[in-house]
Parts: structure tokens; sequence; C-alpha cells
């Protein structure tokens, strides 16, 4: 298989985890890179010895095959849509769009144009999620019964030194760490029928805690806690809470799996390894699970080799554009269930059923 030929726009932080990662793999070359900022683009580019770089334009014109979209979540929409009307495969950081028109228009574009989308998070794919996995194939809880997961901090200006844009729209508590829950929820349970929530800025005056604006205000323009109840299509009930208003810490877990034969614990899903427990029923003891593989910290771009992959194969990627329009439409219906006091169907349910089916 020859390998697919991707730029890369976008080299802010989260660049070097996959350009550390893809630049040994057989799958995907990395072959050119871009940023607003030219300097970064070069820096990345003579850190990973990276053949060409381009202005936006450039790449957008250039032969390579995909785009590895790595701007800020504002700017993932427009940059996708770019990339599909130039005919380019699209795979994009979380979340896959701000608007649910904007991802609705990146999956119609794409499926005109026979081009894939595929997005993050892909740590799902990691030996830690797939150990859990595997474990509900083989019945190890019996049948799953409910869930519930738990992001629970104080919010990121403690150690990010430009905090802002996590209180500005698109970001808080739900678009920046929910995808890493919903994706791995959905992945081991299925798709949302519906989503009942609550949601509010519990914490309003934040400041900033680090570097040169350290003590500035931070306006918070998007809600910093939420709490909802998820109805899976299998008829698992779920629970999740998001949060940047937890300031004294928590014990709970990150995401826990009840069946009828047992329970399973699973590890922090924004991570590829991890300690998969079961407590089976009638047990008073944990067991840890040997992983079905290794991980080995860093695998950011597993998502884009599988992809890769797909597009040979003619298949579904994993970390698909469908998968990412779900955990999408599901952020905003915590939001608008809060603030409509109702019940929300997901729309996409019924078309990622059947994109899972086997």
């Amino acid at each position: 298989m020859t390998p697919l030929k991707v730029g890369v726009i976008g080299c802010g932080n989260i660049s070097p985890a996959y350009f550390t990662y893809l630049k040994n793999s057989s799958k995907v070359a990395l072959v050119a890179c871009s940023d607003m900022l030219p300097e970064k683009a070069q820096e990345r580019a003579k850190q990973f010895d990276v053949e060409s770089v381009y202005t936006v334009e450039e790449m957008l014109e250039s032969d390579v095959d995909a785009i590895l979209n790595l701007t800020i979540p504002a700017s993932h929409a427009a940059v996708s849509l770019a990339a599909l009307e130039h005919g380019k495969h699209v795979y994009t950081e979380k979340p896959l769009a701000i608007s649910l028109s904007d991802g609705k228009k990146m999956l119609e574009l794409a499926a005109r144009k026979g081009l894939v989308v595929g997005s993050a998070p892909d740590t799902f794919m990691g030996s830690g999620l797939e150990t859990a996995r595997q474990a509900l194939l083989d019945g190890a809880i019996g049948r799953p019964v409910a869930a519930t997961a738990f992001m629970m901090g104080a919010g990121p200006e403690g150690w990010h030194p430009n905090p802002a844009f996590f209180y500005a729209a698109g970001g808080g508590p739900m678009f920046d760490m929910g995808p890493y829950y919903l994706t791995a929820l959905i992945q081991l349970l299925g798709p949302i029928a519906r989503i009942s929530g609550s949601a509010g800025s519990q914490i309003p005056e934040r400041k900033v805690g680090s570097g040169p604006d350290a003590g500035k205000p931070i306006p918070v323009q998007t809600p910093t806690h939420y709490s909802g109840t998820l109805d899976f299509a299998s008829g698992v009930i779920g629970t999740l809470v998001t949060s940047f208003d937890i300031r004294g810490g928590s014990t709970l877990p990150w995401i826990e799996i009840y069946g009828t034969e047992g329970t399973l614990r699973l590890p922090d899903p924004n991570y590829f390894e991890g300690e998969v427990k079961l407590r089976k029923v009638g047990s008073e003891e944990w067991t840890v699970l040997p992983p079905v593989f290794e991980s080995h910290g860093n695998e950011r771009g597993r998502g884009l080799e599988d992809m890769a992959d797909a597009i040979s194969e003619g298949r579904n990627p994993r970390a698909s554009g469908l998968v990412a329009y779900h955990v999408l439409e599901a952020m905003h219906a915590f939001g608008r269930s809060s603030q409509e006091g109702r019940h929300i169907a997901l729309e996409s349910a019924a078309e990622l059923s059947a994109a899972l089916a086997p």
C-alpha cells in the first residue's frame, strides 16, 4: 500500500504529538505543513524533517491526498470544507465543527465528492479502551445496563497561558473534553437515542493563572458545568458530567459500565493506555484485565492510519465523521435540553446504527 500523502494545516500545541507518532508510519506520510503563522510551520518542518512548507492556499492546491486539520476548533469547519472542495480527504482534531450545520455540510460535501472524513479522538483505539471493548464482546459483565462518565476538573486557566478560548463559544468542558468521553461510550455501547441535561456557569469569575497575562480576567461565554442522562439505542442508561468547576478534586471514576454480571472500570479516555478493572457479581475484589495489546504513550494518529486503510478498502474509518457528528449532536443536545426543559432526540442515531452494523 502506498502511504497516504498528508498535509498538516495548523502547527500549534497538539501538532508535535501527531508528527511524533506518524513520522514512522508506513500508512501515512506527512509531507507538508502550513500555519497562519509561517514561522510555526517552519519550526515544525525543521523539527520533524517535513519536506515542504506551504501557505494554506498552496497546501490546498498541492498534490497531497488528505489534510490533517489541527487548527483551533473555531476554524475546523472552514478549513475542512475548503480541503474537501479541493478534493482532499480530511482528518480533523476534535470537535468536528462548532455548529451542527457546518458538521452536516462537511459530511454531505464529502459524500458528493466521494471523499472520506475522519475525526479525533482516536484514543478509543488504544489498549485501554480496546481491552474494555473486548471484555464487553466476551460477555465479561453480561448484558450492559448502565454507565457513568465523569470529567471533573478546575479548568485550564491554572496551567494554560492563553486559556480564554476554553471559555468562548464552542469551548467549555463539554466541547473541550466531552468528545473523549462521548466517543468512548458510543464506540463501546452504540449510538445515543436521546439526551436530557442541565448546563450552567457555576463559577463564572475566571482569571489567567500563568504566563504574561496572569491575573487577567477571562470572559466566560459558555457553560462550565454539564450534567445529564443519555439513553442509548441499545437500552443502556448513561450518566455524564463534564465540569471546569471542581476546585477541590474528585474521587469519581472516569468511566464505569455496569452489567447483569459485573462492572467494568475504564481508564481515562484522553489516553491510549491504562488499566481496565473487572468486578464480577458476588466478588469483593477488582481484577485487572490483561491488555489485548500494549500501547506506549502517545499514539495520536492511529485514527488517521485507519482512515488511510479505510480509503484503500472502501469502508468507513473507525474514527469517522459520522461518529464525530453524532458526538457533536450529543454535545449540543445537553445545552438544548437545559434551555428547553425536555429530552432531545438525536437524529443521527439511526444513520450511525446502520454504519456501525457488522
